[in-house]
């Protein structure tokens, strides 16, 4: 049995090859949109990818699975559990296999049986894989998806906050417990891949190994050491914290089935120009993706900033739209890096490409030039104690209730472009997160909001802590 593992750091996602070396065949689990690392892997272990599966309506990436299903002929093993409003709507174009709870299948001398796991998603499964080509009387491991994690499990509220199906959090949390005491039966000798590591936001609290066993998990996990139903559905429910904005349609996209990336039209590279830029401004959204530092000694105006670091998906989703046009201001060798983290979430309207050195192209004392100046927390704590500030934290609602400063005003990072209408004009906007990234992204849109007295606090709330600056909850 060959076994490879994938990981996406900037979303945090787990995905897998598993062959059959004797027989030339292989399956990939829960694949990202870009398939060409599976089928280079494939192609270098000896053995073709016959079959695709997922264990569940992803969230947080567009699926690979109708990539591979185009692109290699793979079959389809898709769950048909969880009612027609979890159906996959894609499959009839493709060779597919709708699976349930029990359904058993191979990939050469590999063995399959699906174990429906609802509580994360209605329609969640996960698979029970035996290697037939040793002589172990046990199965060997359980690919779990999003059901669980190292050290955690997955969160029961995406239903009701990504896809809009009001009340069902509780009744999810409520699935996920039933679940989990099938899940305490299998044996504790199964080894455990999980889709997703430390950073995703499918979970409250992921650990950063990538596997772990069914007996370990027993033994750690709290969600496995809760056995009062009511008290693990208050515990699980409470403290998740906003799930991102594009959720929604990832859940959408990945149901309908995502357009094939062979019919995705690549960005063109367009030649410095302030009025190329005026003209991008005009029909969509231009992003630079230039350190947070850099882009606040000078930026042109109206443009935001998400740097292009491991973080660049996550908020590209959070803020941008999928029916706008998006432009992005990036150097030539960071181009095909743009696209792929755009495209691993659906943004696939990335119509142009520039150099960030176009800013320099305008007089330092052109209006269109704009800085943001960044402080040190002694700086900030005095104007905060003079009033001469308007204190705007932009981080999540569970890193608030765990302390904040007494003057701010939480506006969450990611729904602050829709209010900006609530901020002061005639004070100057302190911005803050926890480490200081956040809130220089809210700087940007402040200022592309045409609010332009914005000071980003170095360091955020956790310089602010350690600096011995006082705090509330």
């Amino acid at each position: 049995m060959l076994l490879k593992y994938f990981y996406d750091e900037k979303l945090a996602h787990a995905s897998y090859l598993v062959g059959c070396q004797k027989c030339g065949e292989a399956i990939v689990i829960d694949p990202s949109r870009d398939v060409s690392m599976y089928l280079q892997a494939a192609k270098a272990e000896g053995v073709k990818i016959t079959a695709v599966t997922e264990t569940h309506i992803h969230a947080d990436f567009l699926s690979g699975s109708r990539e591979l299903a185009a692109t290699a002929d793979a079959t389809l093993y898709l769950s048909d559990e969880g009612g027609p409003d979890w159906s996959y709507q894609y499959v009839d174009g493709y060779k597919h296999v709708p699976v349930y709870d029990g359904t058993k299948f191979s990939v050469g001398n590999i063995r399959f049986e699906v174990m429906h796991t609802p509580g994360h998603t209605p329609e969640h499964i996960s698979f029970i894989v035996t290697d037939g080509g040793s002589n172990a009387p046990l199965p060997m491991g359980i690919f779990s998806g999003d059901f669980v994690f190292v050290g955690d499990i997955g969160r029961p509220d995406l239903l009701e906050k990504a896809a809009g199906v009001s009340g069902s959090t509780k009744d999810m949390a409520h699935r996920m417990f039933k679940s989990l005491q099938r899940f305490k039966q299998l044996p504790d000798s199964l080894q455990l891949w999980p889709a997703h590591g430390a950073g995703s936001a499918c979970g409250k609290s992921l650990g950063a190994i990538p596997s772990s066993t069914v007996g370990y998990e027993k033994m750690v996990n709290w969600a496995l050491n809760e056995d009062d139903e009511e008290r693990f559905v208050e515990t699980l429910i409470t403290g998740q914290a906003e799930p991102p904005t594009y959720f929604a349609m990832m859940k959408k996209l990945n149901k309908e089935g995502p357009t094939l990336l062979s019919e995705v039209k690549g960005p063109q590279r367009e030649t410095e120009s302030i009025a190329t830029l005026q003209e991008w401004l005009k029909t969509g959204v231009v992003v630079d993706t230039r350190p947070a530092s850099v882009f606040a000694k000078g930026h042109f105006a109206r443009v935001i900033n998400i740097p292009l670091n491991k973080s660049f998906p996550t908020w590209a989703g959070w803020l941008l739209a999928y029916d706008r046009p998006i432009y992005v201001l990036c150097e030539e060798d960071q181009v095909s890096a743009v696209v792929h983290d755009l495209q691993s979430i659906g943004l696939d309207q990335l119509v142009s490409t520039m150099s960030p050195s176009v800013v320099a192209k305008l007089p330092e004392a052109d209006v269109r030039v704009h800085t943001y100046a960044e402080v040190r927390p002694e700086q900030a704590a005095k104007a905060i104690e003079d009033g001469d500030v308007f204190v705007l934290d932009v981080r999540n609602s569970v890193e608030w209730s765990e302390g904040h400063i007494a003057q701010a005003h939480r506006v969450l990072l990611g729904t602050l472009a829709n209010r900006l209408g609530e901020l002061p004009r005639d004070k100057t906007i302190l911005v803050h997160c926890r480490s200081g990234a956040r809130s220089a992204i809210a700087a940007s849109i402040l200022q592309a909001g045409g609010i332009m007295d914005v000071q980003n606090m170095l360091g955020g709330y956790d310089e602010w802590l350690r600096t011995g600056q006082p705090v509330t909850v």
